[in-house]
Parts: structure tokens; C-alpha cells; sequence
């Protein structure tokens, strides 16, 4: 059996196509390192790997199997979403801001209460390191706000034609599933095949999203890096919403 690689500052990560699993008491974890080094976060997603720990861990790097994928064109968009999609876009004051944010959304989703879970995976390092990949132009936040006030959103990642979802959070009752309404509308309208929700939830479930094998997520995943049709500027706004509505 292999080892867990220790990731030095200039270590490249493990291949998960080849090198799956080397734990198979720990199945998903793929490297583990100190600090999350610079240009490490950038080079792990167009790998398929992603970092998940607490703070009293260091930085895992993983790369489950299945992976939970959201395709576009499969969100669930039930009858009662689109109506409050629906209200939503007539209501004057009610905006979907797109990475004027960023700050303000990573906190949000970090701070934000979420049952059956005791802290927060998204540690001051985290926020760091996407807020550097955010500054780059490779991570994006999408705002809900409603009369001035931020109700909701969600931060993701994209490089090429793949989008990486990363967390969500909701301060009035489905101001996240807007926010993931709104991407995927944006990612249909630009042709991404696929947004990365990388572990099942119950939520995402009931959103449309469904488990993949790793291996067919990886293979599309390096189809996708490779698209060049993606607007970089990220620029869209709730008018994006008819799409469901």
C-alpha cells in the first residue's frame, strides 16, 4: 500500500487517475501539506482535487469517488422556485451582483450556521487562498441582495469550460438556490456542461445535482480546461433569471 504524499511548496500533486486512494482507510484523500503554498490551489483544481479540513488539521487535498456534479440543464427548478424566481426579478431593488462581493460572500459562507455541522471548513487560510485565485480572475461570487441588504450567494471557481461550486449560504429562505439558479442559467447560456459540487449532499440532490464516477468526471474535466469560449469577464445579472422563468 502507498502513502498519503506530503506536499512540499513546489511538489506536484499525485495523478488521482493513477494514483486513487493511496489510503484506502481515508478513500478521497489525495495529499496532505502544510499551508496551502501559492500557485498550489490554482494547480490542484485543474487536477480535480480540492482542500477540506478544520482548523485543527492540516490541508487535505482530496479527490473523492463518485464526485457530485450539477449539470446545468438537470437543475431543478420546481414550480414554487420559479415563482419567487419569478418575484425576484420584478422587484426593483432586488439585484444578482456578480464579483463586486467576493469578500463579502466567502465570509458569509463561512460564518453562515448550518445544521448538523458544528464550524466551519472555510478557515482565515481558505478565504486567503480564494481570495488570491479571486483577485487572479479564476474564482467568482454571485450576490443576492434584496433591498440593498446581501441575502444570499455562493463563490465558485472556473478555469476553461469547468466551474468548480464551492459553498453557499442563505440569509432568507432560498436566496442560495437563486444564486445557483442564476449560474446555471449563465453556464447553459455559455455552454458549461458541468458545475463541480464535489461531495453529496442532500440538498444538491434535490437541486438536480447526482453522483459520478471519479474517473468520468476527471476525463470531462480535462475536456473542459481546455474550452476557450468562456467569458472571463463573468458579467451577468438577474435579467439572466428568465432563463427558469
Amino acid at each position: 500500500m502507498s502513502q498519503i504524499s506530503w506536499l512540499g511548496p513546489q511538489d506536484p500533486f499525485p495523478n488521482p487517475l493513477i494514483e486513487a486512494d493511496p489510503d484506502p482507510s481515508v478513500p478521497g484523500l489525495i495529499a496532505v501539506s502544510e499551508r496551502i503554498y501559492p500557485g498550489q490551489l490554482a494547480r490542484a483544481y485543474q487536477q480535480g482535487i480540492f482542500p477540506w479540513y478544520s482548523d485543527n488539521q492540516p490541508i487535505l487535498w482530496w479527490s473523492p469517488d463518485p464526485r457530485m456534479v450539477l449539470k446545468p440543464n438537470e437543475f431543478k427548478c420546481s414550480e414554487s422556485l420559479r415563482k419567487i424566481i419569478r418575484s425576484f426579478t420584478q422587484n426593483s431593488p432586488s439585484q444578482i451582483v456578480v464579483d463586486d462581493d467576493f469578500g463579502a460572500v466567502i465570509r458569509s459562507c463561512a460564518t453562515s450556521t448550518r445544521k448538523n455541522q458544528d464550524g466551519t471548513w472555510i478557515t482565515h487560510e481558505i478565504m486567503d487562498a480564494y481570495t488570491a485565485l479571486h483577485e487572479q480572475g479564476y474564482a467568482h461570487s454571485i450576490a443576492v441582495r434584496e433591498d440593498g441588504q446581501l441575502t444570499g450567494g455562493l463563490y465558485c471557481v472556473n478555469f476553461g469550460g469547468m466551474v468548480f461550486g464551492e459553498s453557499m449560504f442563505s440569509r432568507k429562505a432560498n436566496a442560495s438556490k437563486i444564486a445557483l439558479a442564476a449560474l446555471s442559467a449563465w453556464c447553459l447560456q455559455l455552454g458549461v456542461s458541468m458545475i463541480d459540487c464535489q461531495q453529496e449532499t442532500s440538498h444538491l440532490l434535490s437541486l438536480g445535482a447526482t453522483p459520478i464516477p471519479r474517473q468520468a468526471f476527471l476525463e470531462q474535466l480535462q475536456t473542459s480546461i481546455n474550452q476557450t469560449n468562456i467569458d472571463k469577464s463573468w458579467t451577468f445579472d438577474k435579467s439572466i433569471l428568465h432563463h427558469w422563468i
